[in-house]
């Protein structure tokens, strides 16, 4: 059942529960580009954003506590593709490009989960609740922390190959 938003609060519910799933989704798909990854320094770099991720789900929870609401399983399917492409490009890979795919994988996730967390952030300054914005802002910064750190590796293994 499609459902109809009235109000920017009915929205900006939906897309917290969204980016529940988005985050679940991403934390499954980090397992599964550490388990891919061949050298073990992007191995840790996916375990570490791992651990970034469980932070980042509670954030949203406590998002959820303070506003009181009650996130539920709203859809992503983005996440759902990217990780399907994902999963696609590594099979067809040679074993020698592992590493550049994982990373590749991650960034374009990490590019949809910065954009989620740009809308968020600016519905959640309309609310003027600065505990929500604090939280939601720590999220969109590590996402693109790790943007960043997954560029430079994506150079490194590029510049590596030439």
């Amino acid at each position: 059942m499609l459902e109809h938003f009235e109000k920017p609060q009915e929205l900006f519910a939906y897309r917290l529960g969204s980016a529940m799933t988005m985050e679940s989704d991403s934390l499954q798909m980090l397992a599964d580009l550490e388990q891919a990854a061949s050298s073990e320094e992007v191995k840790e770099m996916f375990r570490h954003h791992a651990g970034e991720t469980r932070q980042q789900i509670e954030n949203l929870e406590e998002v959820a506590r303070v506003l009181h609401l009650e996130l539920t399983d709203e859809p992503s399917p983005t996440t759902k593709g990217l990780a399907k492409e994902g999963h696609t490009l590594l099979r067809k890979a040679d074993p020698s490009l592992r590493d550049d795919v994982a990373v590749s994988v991650a960034l374009g996730t990490e590019h949809h989960e910065i954009s989620v967390y740009q809308s968020l952030v600016a519905t959640a300054r309309t609310l003027q609740v600065s505990q929500v914005v604090h939280l939601l802002s720590a999220n969109l910064d590590q996402e693109q922390h790790t943007s960043e750190e997954l560029v430079a590796k994506a150079k490194e293994l590029a510049d590596a190959r030439s």
